[in-house]
């Protein structure tokens, strides 16, 4: 957990509340944190998704790894300390989003099970559905879009996840993906039905 080193702070409360603005907005705030290796789907099955819901007049933003570090988290590097950092600092703009009645839709490797915990753990009761985007080590190194496999098996990259650092699965997945088997398309109409079934998508 990050240390607190703002002091002589008061958490201000507004006069709108969250349920107000969920009933505006006929939708209820949810993060939805898809993790899985590199080519995985994760951004590709975001970007349907995101569009579906926009499709449906629902209010989505989608937050892809390699955009935040252009941005928000353009300071930290790879090491398991910046990996953590960089997932907490995403869990709370997720959480920000979800408490305005948004949907955040995240692609982020995550590699580590006790970083998405922590999200998971900081977020309201039914607040966070982690998407487990499966695939195998040698289906992703096959794909390969970026090249990244490729540079990581010569060393010219190094902590890449599921090659010199670990990539560990969830283990209580809302949903779970096989990228092997299951299309783009199909994979975002899943989690969209999810979505659906639990009560999201209305206000």
């Amino acid at each position: 957990m990050a240390e607190q080193k703002a002091t002589n702070i008061t958490w201000h409360e507004g006069s709108v509340s969250r349920q107000e603005r969920q009933k505006l907005m006929n939708q209820k705030g949810v993060t939805v944190w898809m993790t899985g290796l590199s080519a995985s789907g994760k951004s590709t099955i975001a970007c349907i998704l995101e569009q579906m819901l926009l499709n449906r007049k629902k209010q989505a933003y989608r937050l892809d790894g390699d955009n935040i570090r252009h941005g928000l988290n353009k300071n930290l590097g790879f090491s398991a300390e910046d990996r953590a950092e960089n997932i907490r600092r995403i869990g709370e703009v997720a959480k920000l989003f979800a408490d305005a009645g948004v949907i955040a839709i995240t692609s982020f490797i995550s590699p580590y099970l006790k970083d998405r915990d922590a999200v998971r753990a900081s977020a309201g009761t039914g607040e966070f559905i982690e998407v487990y985007v499966k695939v195998s080590l040698e289906a992703a190194e096959q794909r390969d879009p970026k090249g990244l496999y490729k540079k990581a098996r010569a060393g010219q990259i190094k902590g890449f996840t599921g090659i010199d650092d670990p990539y560990e699965a969830p283990t209580k997945a809302e949903i779970v993906i096989d990228t092997e088997t299951t299309k783009p398309d199909a994979a975002a109409k899943q989690i969209l039905d999810y979505l659906e079934r639990g009560g999201y998508l209305a206000a």
